[in-house]
């Protein structure tokens, strides 16, 4: 008798306790996968050493908060992340979330790219199930290794109900950015994760998310951008702004090919006397001129620092130079209109 009851006593508690979601990690390599000659190794370590069945076993608290299993997308440094990766990484995210034994994507990825093929996936991934990326700012085998910690709170939010609908998010350091804003702003520190100027969305505290925060820009499900029969993206090429610039740089990615440039410019992203004859020529050669700033907080006014409308250049709202090449990539798989890109900038 005592058996028997015992047996119905477990029965009745795994009845009562709640269902797990169902998250699958694509592990794309990076520091989280990384390996050091010792355990004080925090720099000059080897990205990409670590497999994603490792990395899963290496946390057996995942198991209490989400059924688990893992690809190995790729195995590379994220400063090695090229469109190809995106295309590919964005589907295969587009398929399993069709998928309804799906509920949640995290993706292990290496920090020096993180924000943005982020914000690549907040353009193109077609639903609103949570996505989550994660890296590391010390690889596996130190002793300080932020990533299982990371990983496990990626898990725990792509597992929770209330990240659906929020965009592509980013849990680094018991934070959660979304994937539009944030960046990268340091070189080696543990939090070097921040959304410096519009603020981060919340906190990953005790096991469970508090969003404070969402963003007003439009994303995922909610976009105009499709990926699907796409097998290549335009070419978009970024020239940096400083002092004594030249036009090197533009008239070599103009001469390559490039179908847009973004003009990481000074200050409100102001063009330099002997620079903007080069950018009007590629303008007229049907090139897109994207006015963004180096510095890395702040609005770029159209028409502040360059007759913009008379020009006929787009400016990058608030996005940096990198996440504006994003944008501008896809938009060109829709448009050559700068009036129509320029809309897609206030939008996304």
């Amino acid at each position: 008798m005592f058996i028997i009851a015992t047996a119905q006593v477990h029965a009745q508690d795994a009845a009562k306790a709640p269902k797990l979601a169902n998250v699958t990690i694509l592990a794309t390599g990076g520091t989280i996968a990384g390996s050091g000659a010792t355990s004080t190794t925090t720099v000059g370590y080897t990205a990409a050493t670590v497999g994603v069945q490792q990395l899963i076993k290496a946390v057996p608290e995942l198991a209490k908060v989400a059924n688990v299993n893992g690809e190995q997308v790729f195995q590379i440094a994220s400063e090695s992340m090229t469109n190809d990766h995106w295309l590919t990484l964005a589907k295969r995210v587009n398929t399993l979330l069709a998928q309804n034994n799906v509920d949640g994507v995290v993706i292990t990825h290496g920090t020096d790219t993180l924000e943005e093929t982020a914000y690549f996936l907040n353009l193109v991934v077609k639903s609103r199930k949570p996505v989550v990326l994660v890296g590391a700012m010390r690889p596996s085998t130190a002793m300080s290794a932020d990533g299982p910690i990371n990983l496990y709170n990626a898990v725990l939010l792509a597992a929770d109900p209330s990240a659906a609908g929020k965009g592509v998010l980013v849990a680094m350091g018991d934070q959660i950015h979304g994937a539009r804003d944030v960046s990268k702003t340091n070189t080696s520190t543990p939090d070097a994760f921040k959304t410096t100027e519009l603020g981060m969305l919340g906190y990953i505290q005790g096991s469970k998310p508090y969003f404070y925060h969402v963003t007003t820009r439009k994303h995922t499900a909610d976009t105009e951008f499709d990926i699907a029969n796409l097998s290549a993206l335009p070419q978009v090429d970024i020239v940096y702004g400083y002092a004594n610039m030249n036009t090197v740089a533009l008239d070599a990615f103009v001469a390559a090919g490039a179908k847009g440039i973004i003009h990481a410019g000074t200050g409100d992203g102001s063009v330099a006397a002997k620079v903007k004859p080069g950018l009007v020529a590629a303008r007229k050669g049907g090139a897109i001129i994207v006015r963004a700033s180096r510095v890395g907080q702040g609005i770029l006014a159209r028409n502040g620092e360059a007759n913009d409308d008379e020009l006929d250049f787009v400016v990058s709202d608030t996005l940096s130079p990198q996440k504006a090449r994003i944008l501008l990539m896809l938009g060109l798989t829709k448009t050559n209109s700068t009036k129509e890109l320029q809309r897609m900038f206030y939008t996304y």
